[in-house]
């Protein structure tokens, strides 16, 4: 069953933008405490690159994308988006799309299933 949908990867050339999107269910989207976007390079481990709360209110950047990478969430179409600017080839990664919460006291955990982000000239 898929809970996520990932979109908008690609190759762009160094000092380009993309903007990544992350659709859930209504259901899922709706009881999601924490949203974020991870990546992994060739050979690196998985790393937290932007997450934002329920509300919106809260964010959280790795400092390596900090100024150059907003995340959002568009509510009325359970997506989350990642607008990735001044892009660097060390941004090259498969992006993943997370989102955690709890129903009816249990926990949830899904991961979409990555977008290949190549930055390259």
């Amino acid at each position: 069953q898929v809970q996520l949908v990932e979109s908008g990867g690609g190759l762009v050339q160094p000092g380009g933008s993309l903007r990544l999107s992350c659709a859930a269910s209504r259901f899922i989207f709706i009881n999601t405490i924490t949203m974020g976007w991870y990546r992994q390079a060739p050979g690196k481990e998985r790393e937290l690159v932007a997450a934002i709360t329920r509300t919106g209110g809260s964010t959280n950047y790795a400092d390596s994308v900090k100024g150059r990478f907003t995340i959002s969430r568009v509510n009325a179409k359970n997506t989350v988006t990642l607008q990735m600017n001044s892009l660097k080839p060390e941004d090259t990664a498969v992006y993943y799309c997370n989102t955690n919460g709890t129903v009816w006291g249990k926990n949830f955990d899904y991961w979409g299933q990555g977008t290949q982000v190549t930055v390259s000239s």
